[in-house]
């Protein structure tokens, strides 16, 4: 019996095709990773810091002094008596009934409204609160309302036109992006509120007294855009007459906003600008204030 030698292969070792694939797609996935975070930290180095936020600030004003006269004017007052801070001249009987003359000469030359609107609002009177003395000065009073520093409220001050072509559903939205509250005294002494002018049915309050209401307010003295606020109150089921005074109330957001606009205009101070209007235009999907005229003291 013969026998037959058998051989045994010696193994070899040797890439195979999947070695090659899967080493560079591995070696690819590798690349694209290291990439993507040297991309990535290059971004993040190098971004410029995040600019601080802005503190809303108020700008608080201190209108002051009498109507009859000009921002920068003091009072001179001629007396015997020696100089003083905030003098007045000796009380005397002619004085008295010349301070009366013209207190009622002022009386009869206000609106009803505004006497109205005083009588609400509880504006009170002026009240001289000075020394009996004498003070160098101009001759005339500062202008304004009260012990401030001179020049007009922003309620005398600021005028702000809204579009006369816009629609009623679009003045509606105007008012309530502003969160502008729409008020009218009613016969009764009463205040209506109104809010939410774009629902079918305003929101509607009442007060017996506005003394409580500390916001800016404005009235109407032009356009065509007083009918579209009756037409808001008549959707409420609120009569209002021709003669009923209607106010636009603004909430302090928005008034900040409008004296931010005012001192960049012209970048003029409070004392030197007699007039201001405002007007509002569409912003995206919004609306903004800007201003396009304004009026100095001469």
């Amino acid at each position: 019996m013969s026998t037959k030698t058998v051989r045994v292969a010696t193994p070899v070792m040797r890439e195979t095709l999947y070695d090659l694939v899967s080493s560079w797609t591995i070696s690819l996935f590798l690349a694209v990773f290291l990439t993507c975070g040297t991309v990535v930290t290059v971004w993040v180095t190098t971004r410029p810091p995040k600019p601080p936020e802005a503190v809303p600030v108020e700008l608080v004003e201190l209108p002051g002094g009498f109507a009859d006269g000009t921002p920068g004017e003091t009072l001179r007052v001629d007396s015997p008596e020696p100089e003083v801070r905030d003098a007045i001249p000796a009380e005397s009987v002619a004085d008295q009934v010349e301070i009366t003359e013209a207190v009622d000469a002022v009386v009869q030359m206000s609106e009803a409204g505004t006497r109205q609107v005083q009588q609400q609002f509880d504006t009170g009177g002026i009240q001289d609160v000075g020394k009996v003395g004498s003070a160098k000065g101009t001759g005339r009073r500062p202008l304004g309302f009260g012990n401030g520093t001179g020049g007009f409220p922003r309620e005398q001050r600021w005028f702000v036109k809204f579009g006369e072509r816009a629609s009623q559903e679009e003045y509606a939205k105007q008012l309530d992006f502003f969160g502008i509250e729409v008020g009218a005294l009613l016969p009764d002494g009463r205040l209506a509120y109104l809010k939410n002018l774009t629902n079918p049915m305003p929101t509607v309050r009442y007060v017996n007294t506005g003394s409580a209401e500390a916001r800016l307010y404005m009235t109407w003295q032009g356009g065509e855009r007083r009918s579209a606020d009756v037409q808001m109150f008549a959707k409420a089921n609120i009569n209002v007459n021709a003669d009923t005074i209607i106010f636009h109330f603004y909430p302090k957001e928005t008034e900040n906003k409008l004296a931010r606009l005012e001192l960049d205009y012209r970048n003029r101070t409070v004392k030197q600008i007699r007039r201001t209007y405002f007007a509002v235009e569409p912003d995206g999907g919004g609306y903004r204030f800007s201003v396009f005229r304004q009026i100095l003291f001469q």
